[in-house]
């Protein structure tokens, strides 16, 4: 049975709530239903009511109550944006905790923005699920104090900036990962090594290049700027610098490139200026998706515990929506190890001459 008054307002002598529903109705001048149809991201609501009432939520700090939020049997999967290979391997985690909950999926994707729109949070409020999983994205504060405020809890894996000490939040050693990639080529006896970056913005992408140097660095070598491409993990930009790199006439001997992605269009710039890889180049990735081991040759990357961290992620949020309404768990930050797999795209460097 739908009850005629909205739940929150049967409350409101309990000592834990800031204000309640009517009282936040009374003091932006419209109905408790009107507030209740805020919360519940219903449509039928003047844009400039809404503000009013969701800037009100917002400075009395309203919380729903776990007992008041009947939540939908999702999870949602936001993505920065959709790269299919990568991509796949972070569905299939959250999928995978998902399944064993009972619960679905829904996925979207922010158009390459690293904040998703106003709508969007608008239509997660309204679907209500059991938590949001946030790939290489963030929110802005309306959009914490929204999902906050509809004790719909939230994770960010791989977060591109810093997510802040009161987000949960899943990454991975990328600092480690770059160390390990560049400093297995320094051991082959490289002393010119090219890389290609991710976007500058993204804090993966800043750790993996800071491994590179430090790695350079600790074995005394020069980090050359000019051999410090900045990419866009996609396969295109890979090629396109990959070949900027290779037809230098004092071409690096090898590449570690930010992710797999990049490294497979290096492949691509080799084979097309004649170069053999690992005989003329070398060539190291990060990621480890499935593609890396059936290339030719085999490509050696660092592994990211892609399909984990998602499970880890989902893991958490579902974790933070059990304890809503209670005492606040402390905001979490995990990371998980990174390892160098090593196959066949890296080898000793080319002998002078030969």
């Amino acid at each position: 049975m739908t009850p005629s008054e909205p739940a929150e307002t049967r409350t409101q002598t309990r000592p834990t709530q800031t204000a309640t529903l009517a009282e936040i109705a009374r003091e932006a001048g419209v109905s408790a239903p009107t507030v209740s149809k805020v919360l519940n991201g219903r449509a039928d609501v003047a844009p400039a009511t809404r503000t009013r009432v969701e800037e009100l939520l917002r400075a009395h700090g309203y919380r729903r109550r776990r007992a008041e939020a009947t939540r939908s049997p999702l999870i949602d999967l936001v993505f920065h944006e959709l790269e299919s290979a990568w991509a796949m391997e972070v569905i299939r985690g959250v999928e995978n905790v998902a399944r064993d909950a009972g619960l679905s999926v829904v996925l979207s994707e922010s158009a390459g923005r690293l904040t998703p729109g106003r709508t969007w949070a608008d239509q997660v409020a309204a679907r209500r699920p059991h938590g949001v999983v946030l790939v290489l994205s963030g929110l802005d504060e309306s959009q914490r104090a929204l999902l906050t405020s509809r004790s719909i809890p939230f994770v960010v894996m791989d977060p591109a900036g810093d997510p802040g000490t009161d987000v949960p939040s899943i990454g991975a050693t990328n600092w480690q990962g770059g160390l390990a990639a560049t400093r297995h080529l320094v051991e082959l006896g490289h002393r010119r090594i090219g890389a290609i970056s991710g976007p500058s913005q993204m804090m993966c992408s800043r750790a993996r290049i800071d491994g590179y140097r430090a790695a350079l660095e600790t074995a005394g070598l020069p980090v050359e700027q000019d051999l410090i491409k900045t990419g866009d993990f996609h396969h295109e930009t890979g090629y396109r610098l990959g070949r900027e790199l290779l037809e230098r006439p004092d071409r690096p001997t090898a590449v570690f490139a930010g992710n797999d992605l990049q490294a497979l269009g290096c492949y691509e710039a080799a084979r097309e200026l004649g170069l053999r890889i690992p005989e003329d180049v070398s060539v190291v990735g990060f990621d480890d998706l499935p593609v890396a081991r059936w290339v030719g040759p085999p490509l050696t990357t660092v592994r990211q515990p892609l399909t984990e961290m998602a499970e880890a992620a989902a893991r958490l949020v579902l974790e933070l929506g059990r304890s809503a309404g209670e005492e606040a768990p402390t905001a979490t930050r995990v990371e998980l190890a990174t390892s160098l797999v090593v196959r066949a795209s890296t080898a000793r460097p080319p002998v002078a001459g030969s």
